[in-house]
């Protein structure tokens, strides 16, 4: 059994025998559910977070159309190797650091309590918000779906609220129930999307391969007026206006938020300290090589115009179509739009998952929550009061948007370029600065504090590197953000998006100026509840 410093000794046995903190009180925290998930679920729930079929679906286009256009491929290139810099430093915390929190415990060990309970709320938050979006973009989806199938229209609030209530009532239970349901799901998309991918290979490209698409110098770049296309000719692409590169290069980042969700789900695998740096690995990598592959094969298989014109008129018919060409008829396009449906509910699934882990996690580190927030459920060993909590918020986000926007019951309005645009926004502003955090934080830990042997390439050079690649990516989030916003960018909740962010990072971290003052042994305490254990469980 190897025991995770903490700077001082612990005073009481841990919960259930697998964890231990620096707090003195009598009350010690709790501990989730451990040996639920196996490799296979870890990397199944991480996916499911940055749900492969809506990010194809929703991104790829995005990028064509006003980002680095036939280059799009190029940008998700780009995306796969900085994030895979930034994966390497991160995995490796993982592997000396086991905990619900992630980020909260990995900075916290790295850079000290102060920025570990402010980056600790920044990604709470993030993933709080992470869920009512992927409701929004759900309702879209199955309002849409359910109009071209029965020609039924749904108010989006019902749909909305059904999404919301079943997220919540298989968070409550045993971790692995939600794991099977995403999972499905999961494999269902990557089969499909798949088979797309290779139907292409089989039938040909409708005009070449476009290998020009794979090169990465081209991620840099934005769309030429008119799509690059003669702009005599009077087709769709002339109407184009030129595009950013950092356009393309942030929505190809975009589509990996909640990748990280790996070190999450720690406590509850059989194996934290194999598992997860192998999942969050595999995560990184394969999502990459799948984004771009698919963008790619999708991008020949409609032919370079198709695909400009497309992206810019009718992004969706760019894979449904192509879908029921190469694949069998239009009920394969059926198929796709359900499993769009299907993917944004199990998204919505996985980040509510990871947000009552990191409320259950900060909760459990303050004596007056633990009985409450940061407490198991006696049978199923899941954090259910974080879980109810976060459902009640999640409905509260929901409400008010549709509510409180104009012309909030419209579902375009109100779910898709509100609730889903705007909180997905706020969510990765908050999670990309966090993650460039962690990427320091790992230096200073294994190079500054020496608290475990490191080697110079993957804790040190590798984590700059990935770190500075963070930064890049916040800087293109900033400089592109009105963009990012859409049409929901006029909305004052737009305007006070980054001081909703700024102040999920200030306001924590002088929470914690205060209790190093007035409470020194819970401040002690914050981010420092770690799993003991680093044997195989079963």
């Amino acid at each position: 059994m190897a025991t995770e410093t903490t700077g001082t000794t612990p005073t009481v046995p841990p919960q259930r025998g697998s964890s231990t903190t620096s707090s003195t009180t009598n009350s010690p925290p709790a501990a989730l559910k451990a040996g639920s998930l196996g490799l296979v679920a870890v990397l199944f729930m991480a996916v499911a977070n940055a749900a492969p079929i809506t990010a194809i679906t929703a991104n790829v286009p995005i990028a064509i159309a006003y980002g680095n256009g036939l280059q799009a491929p190029a940008g998700f290139a780009v995306a796969t190797v900085i994030l895979t810099l930034f994966a390497i430093g991160f995995v490796s915390m993982a592997r000396h650091i086991t905990t619900a929190g992630a980020f909260y415990g990995f900075i916290t060990h790295g850079l000290g309590t102060i920025w570990g309970t402010a980056s600790g709320a920044l990604a709470t938050m993030a993933y709080v918000v992470f869920e009512a979006s992927l409701v929004g973009i759900f309702s879209y989806f199955a309002s849409d779906a359910l109009d071209q199938w029965f020609g039924v229209g749904v108010n989006w609030l019902v749909l909305a609220a059904a999404c919301v209530l079943i997220v919540g009532v298989l968070g409550y239970f045993d971790i692995s129930l939600a794991a099977v349901v995403m999972g499905f799901f999961l494999v269902c998309e990557v089969v499909l999307l798949t088979a797309l991918a290779v139907s292409v290979v089989v039938r040909g490209p409708a005009d070449g391969w476009q290998l020009g698409s794979l090169d990465p110098i081209g991620a840099f770049t934005g769309l030429p007026e008119g799509g690059g296309f003669d702009i005599t000719s009077g087709d769709p692409p002339a109407l184009l206006a030129a595009g950013s590169g950092a356009i393309g290069l942030f929505f190809a980042f975009w589509s990996w938020v909640g990748f990280e969700t790996t070190a999450v789900y720690g406590e509850e695998s059989k194996n934290p300290r194999r598992m997860v740096p192998r999942a969050t690995l595999l995560a990184v990598v394969g999502l990459g090589v799948f984004y771009v592959l698919v963008s790619w094969l999708v991008i020949a298989g409609n032919g370079a115009q198709q695909a400009i014109t497309l992206s810019a008129t009718d992004p969706t018919s760019m894979f449904t179509g192509l879908a029921a060409a190469n694949l069998g008829g239009e009920w394969v396009a059926d198929v796709y739009l359900f499993l769009i449906v299907a993917g944004s509910f199990a998204c919505a699934q996985a980040f509510h998952n990871a947000a009552s882990r990191y409320l259950f996690a900060m909760g459990r580190d303050l004596p007056a929550l633990r009985g409450s927030l940061g407490a198991v459920h006696a049978k199923h060993g899941s954090p259910h009061i974080a879980s109810l909590v976060q459902t009640a918020i999640t409905a509260l986000f929901v409400i008010g948007f549709y509510v409180l926007t104009t012309h909030g019951s419209d579902v375009s309005q109100g779910a898709y370029y509100y609730l889903y645009s705007l909180l997905a926004l706020m969510g990765t502003m908050a999670i990309l600065i966090v993650q460039a955090i962690c990427s320091f934080a790992v230096i200073v830990y294994f190079h500054v504090k020496k608290a475990h042997p490191g080697g110079l390439w993957t804790t040190g050079i590798i984590p700059a590197l990935g770190g500075i690649g963070m930064l890049y990516v916040v800087y293109l989030l900033f400089s592109n953000i009105s963009f990012a916003g859409g049409p929901a960018s006029v909305s004052p909740f737009f305007t006070a998006i980054p001081y909703i962010v700024g102040a999920c990072f200030v306001l924590p971290a002088l929470g914690a100026l205060w209790l190093r003052s007035v409470r020194p042994e819970t401040y002690a305490a914050l981010g420092r509840t770690v799993l003991e254990e680093s044997v195989e469980r079963s």
